[in-house]
């Protein structure tokens, strides 16, 4: 036992420094194995392979604990569960908090061709059991002997990765000390997903964006890049501030323009006017507290992209190890608030007037992604207006992250054994079946805190609301943990046209409705 001891102690003492050139050599030793695994085990269904989930949200906890059941959107990786349709593929599953039970068969008894006991057997779901607000990575460092544990679960003979929502220092760290690779993009290019990032890459591609500036740090660097933004372009009404690392449009203000001031009066109006009159667009964060923010983070300042008929299209990309660019996906996202910032939703695919055209412009950004190192899957956000007949399309964020539109089309993808058709915009199943779907991560209501997930579940049993394999087509839940305390899960609508999809949804919402009511 003392041995044992002595020995685990040597272990959790001889890593590297988080940080430090030795763990930086280490880690790119590390992921340069990766090309190999994706090239020999990928491609093949039946071949041992472990992956490690990782669902840390590591962001900025300040801003993201302004999000309802922000912990909760660590279940959103659950959809990698299907990974266990390959019957020699274990996962291991971290979380903060334990996950219920029902959750989890809610996911397995969706797996074709596998039992629920089989995939079981190959699972391995681990918890922190600590929800304080800080990202889940960072509780997993604190922890030698959970990191210990995710090892053991690794069986012998396995090639093995991580998996994670977002790649940070944290994630680096986590990698060397465990000695599996990420697929992910290297945390040295983080700042190529910022928002600052972002404006410069789209500035290298000629891509479109909205007028503005990138890498403000200070009160006056806003108030003066606000000012040149109206001095440059006076027919603009708004201004958009965003922080650096925002989240779902959470990190981001609006201010409005007055009328009828000259260049000076103006600039005087926005110098003493701009840290009262701006608008966080995320409830209950004061306009103090978001400029403290940017002063810590940075951030830009763009145009308001005004227009009478306007979306919010992106698109999702990968890079794999071998440096092909895979276009997996286009969406159109449903934003929510006064000025339509925050994101709650999806349709998919993205409207087929445009969903070529954005395919295209993600492509070119990818390239110069590619060129600058980036891995792993990301995702483009745009803002398209139409004005006679004609869609001008405008580059406004890079994630390079999974997102909120990355979960409903895995699930998607996973149930159906389907693809992509880049070419024609529209996703087709195995037997070439088109499918579209409607997913949100906000579905919300006072009326439905309490529900728990046997409750959720059984409402879904009562009234079809279920995924139906054969018919590839119905609703699958998310999310759902937050239900009883917070009145909030997710959910993906799947139909045969985007008609089925929405009808879906509504009638999930009806249905909610009705059965909360009678509470």
């Amino acid at each position: 036992m003392q041995h044992d001891k002595l020995l685990f102690n040597y272990c959790t003492t001889c890593q590297p420094a988080p940080g430090s050139a030795d763990e930086l050599k280490q880690f790119e030793i590390i992921q340069k194995s990766f090309s190999n695994q994706f090239e020999l085990f990928f491609p093949d269904n039946f071949a041992p392979k472990t992956i490690v989930v990782i669902p840390s949200l590591t962001l900025d906890q300040e801003v993201l604990a302004k999000v309802d059941g922000a912990m909760h959107y660590e279940e959103r990786l659950l959809c990698l569960l299907m990974l266990l349709r390959m019957p020699r593929t274990h996962v291991v599953y971290v979380s903060s908090a334990p996950i219920d039970p029902v959750i989890i068969d809610y996911y397995l008894h969706l797996l074709p061709g596998i039992t629920g006991y089989h995939a079981r057997e190959r699972l391995t779901m681990l918890s922190c059991y600590d929800i304080a607000p800080i990202a889940l990575t960072q509780k997993i460092l604190q922890r030698p002997r959970l990191i210990e544990r995710i090892k053991q679960h690794i069986p012998f003979g396995h090639v093995a990765h991580i998996a994670c929502f977002n790649t940070t220092n944290y994630e680096r760290t986590l990698s060397v000390r465990l000695g599996i690779p990420i697929y992910g993009c290297d945390p040295s290019l983080i700042n190529l997903g910022n928002k600052s990032g972002g404006r410069k890459v789209f500035l290298k591609t000629g891509v479109p964006m909205p007028p503005g500036a990138e890498d403000l740090k200070t009160y006056e660097d806003i108030v003066h890049a606000v000012a040149a933004l109206k001095d440059m372009y006076p027919e603009i009404k708004r201004a958009v501030i965003k922080l650096n690392d925002g989240f779902s449009g959470e990190g981001n203000a609006i201010i409005k323009y007055p009328e009828g001031l000259d260049k000076k009066e103006m600039f005087n109006w926005i110098h003493h006017n701009l840290n009262k009159k701006i608008v966080p667009v995320a409830k209950d964060l004061s306009a103090a507290f978001f400029l403290e923010k940017f002063n810590e983070m940075g951030g830009i300042v763009e145009a308001f992209v005004e227009g009478e008929i306007k979306t919010s299209p992106s698109v999702q990309c990968r890079i794999n190890p071998s440096g092909e660019i895979d276009i997996i996906s286009t969406h159109d996202q449903l934003l929510s608030g006064e000025d339509a910032q925050v994101f709650v939703g999806a349709h998919f695919p993205a409207d087929n007037c445009y969903s070529k055209t954005i395919s295209d412009l993600g492509k070119i950004i990818s390239m110069q992604l590619k060129k600058e190192g980036v891995l792993g899957r990301f995702s483009i956000d745009f803002i398209s207006v139409k004005e006679n007949d004609e869609w001008t399309h405008y580059a406004i964020e890079i994630n390079l992250r999974k997102g909120g539109t990355t979960h409903p089309f895995l699930m998607l993808q996973f149930l159906t054994d389907g693809y992509y058709d880049e070419a024609n915009g529209i996703f087709k199943t195995h037997d070439d079946r088109p499918r579209y779907y409607f997913a949100s991560d906000n579905v919300q209501s006072d009326f439905y805190k309490g529900l728990t997930p046997q409750d959720l579940i059984n409402i879904a049993m009562y009234h079809g609301l279920h995924f139906d394999g054969a018919a590839q087509k119905g609703v699958m839940f998310h999310m759902i943990g937050a239900l009883s305390q917070f009145g909030k899960m997710g959910m993906v609508c799947i139909g045969a046209s985007p008609e089925e999809a929405e009808a879906l949804y509504k009638k999930t919402i009806e249905v909610l409705d009705a059965e909360t009511a009678l509470q």
